[in-house]
């Protein structure tokens, strides 16, 4: 049997408007302080032991910022304190990675309360650093899937504790985000025998049920009868018939007139070997993470429960291996999508395209007033922006600046690529209506783009995340392992900060 899906762990969240005192200091395990970076030796804030941290300090000097420093304080628990220092300009993506390398320190002894205090930050700049904070330490508290015979060391972290705030902070968005990027985590770091196409049915059946989700699964024979040849083109490699596409469904109590249905669409490659044109050890190795899409997908779903959003979302997720066999597709082959596309197939590892051609259809056909998908789709995103950034594809220029201003807004940063008309011209085929990509790799994340957007219908807003930044060594903005749940937060700013589910 599979692992069940974890829930988020509990940690109780206590604001103090007052500053902290040394007794409540003494009380914690860990603490981190985030200081301006513009502070000077003189103008230096006075708090309990802040003489003894400041003199771990160089000397402050005008125009630079200290590194952050780490001290034990000579308490009975030893606390262990973590200081950084913020730029007034820092983004949330600079506030969220110093706090993930503060939180990494503070968490290194395993604490069991721990405490947060910003002296000298005002405003606006005070409530975003906490919650960079907070976003932090839940995100590290993460606990993976577990496959050695040795029990593994759980996070204990129960209290965290955030002192001399003004004003009381809403952090529901964070937990939110915190819970959906979690099991986006968790899910993409299950080997492929772990989470099979079926295994993965069954989670999604039981997460479901667990969050009052309607549930429906259209497998192989309904994709038939629907004339779903592109997805089916992909599935047919693999010796079990248990591909299909996962819908599931939140509805709110209450939908305001004005409030549309959402639409997550997410590309779930359990495994990917490349298929006919199979993949070197090199490529292949880390393929089961090239369901990550759709496990975003899912945890933006959970995070839109968990926060009530006022309008429908509805999840599709293309669930599938691409596998080598005798019955794998194979390039020169025509196949026919469900809204009646006919694709010649060029190169068999380019399959994430085309089992979201099929789910990109069906999505849209229930007229969502809007459709998000992410996909772990091409090398030629992350050589274009490496793997700090995600792209951004979208079907109207309205679109782009909302689109930036959340991934700026979130920390979670994407950046949008041209999608004109002209770039069809290469796709154009002489067989069928479309080329699946080109031999050459040259603009394919614009091209699996341009493909794409032949199955989303017109009428509907679209944004395609092609997630290079799915995965980055040593972890990114607050998340600090290399898988890193990229999308959830960038999601929830762009749909409820940018109020674009109104379109």
């Amino acid at each position: 049997m599979p692992q069940a899906v974890p829930q988020l762990q509990k940690i109780e969240l206590i604001q103090h408007p007052t500053a902290a005192e040394t007794a409540n200091i003494d009380a914690l395990d860990g603490l981190i302080i985030l200081l301006p970076a513009t502070v000077s030796h003189k103008s230096r804030p006075a708090f309990p032991y802040s003489e003894r941290l400041y003199r771990r300090l160089p000397e402050a000097r005008s125009g630079k910022t200290c590194s952050p420093v780490y001290v034990e304080l000579p308490n009975a628990r030893g606390t262990g304190v973590a200081l950084g220092f913020v730029e007034a300009t820092a983004s949330t993506f600079e506030l969220l990675s110093l706090c993930r390398k503060l939180a990494a320190r503070v968490l290194e002894h395993n604490p069991v309360a721990v405490g947060f205090m910003s002296p000298q930050l005002e405003g606006a700049l005070a409530g975003r650093s906490a919650e960079a904070a907070v976003a932090a330490l839940y995100a590290a508290c993460f606990a993976p899937p577990r496959h050695k015979s040795e029990p593994a060391d759980r996070c204990k972290l129960k209290t965290l504790t955030l002192y001399g705030l003004r004003h009381t902070l809403d952090f529901s968005r964070t937990l939110a985000a915190a819970e959906g990027n979690a099991l986006a985590r968790w899910l993409t770091m299950l080997p492929a025998n772990r989470l099979t196409p079926a295994t993965y049915r069954s989670q999604l059946a039981a997460l479901a049920k667990r969050e009052g989700w309607k549930f429906g699964f259209l497998d192989e024979k309904k994709l038939r009868a629907r004339k779903a040849g592109a997805f089916l083109a992909v599935a047919q490699g693999s010796d079990s018939r248990d591909a299909g596409i996962a819908h599931l469904s939140y509805t709110p109590a209450k939908i305001a007139k004005d409030k549309r249905a959402v639409a997550l669409v997410g590309k779930g490659i359990c495994y990917d070997t490349g298929g006919v044109n199979l993949k070197s050890a090199k490529s292949m190795f880390g393929m089961h993470g090239d369901m990550q899409g759709s496990a975003v997908a899912l945890g933006t779903l959970l995070a839109l429960t968990r926060l009530r959003a006022p309008f429908r979302v509805d999840c599709w997720l293309a669930i599938a291996r691409n596998q080598i066999g005798p019955g794998a597709y194979t390039q020169n082959d025509l196949v026919t999508a469900s809204n009646g596309v006919s694709i010649e197939i060029v190169h068999t590892d380019a399959e994430g395209r085309m089992v979201l051609a099929d789910t990109l259809a069906i999505a849209t056909g229930e007229k969502p007033g809007l459709l998000l998908d992410y996909a772990t789709l091409t090398g030629s995103c992350i050589t274009a922006l490496g793997t700090r950034y995600s792209g951004a594809f979208c079907n109207r220029a309205q679109l782009i600046r909302p689109v930036i201003e959340a991934g700026r807004a979130s920390g979670e940063r994407v950046w949008p690529f041209p999608v004109d008309a002209d770039y069809d011209e290469a796709l154009e085929s002489t067989v069928a209506d479309v080329k699946q990509c080109i031999i050459d790799s040259e603009a394919d994340h614009i091209l699996a783009a341009r493909f794409l957007a032949r199955f989303v219908d017109k009428a509907v807003a679209w944004v395609h995340v092609d997630l290079a930044a799915g995965e980055h060594k040593g972890g990114l903005a607050h998340v600090p392992t290399d898988v890193t749940g990229f999308g959830v937060r960038f999601s929830l700013n762009l749909l409820l900060e940018q109020e674009l589910a109104l379109t």
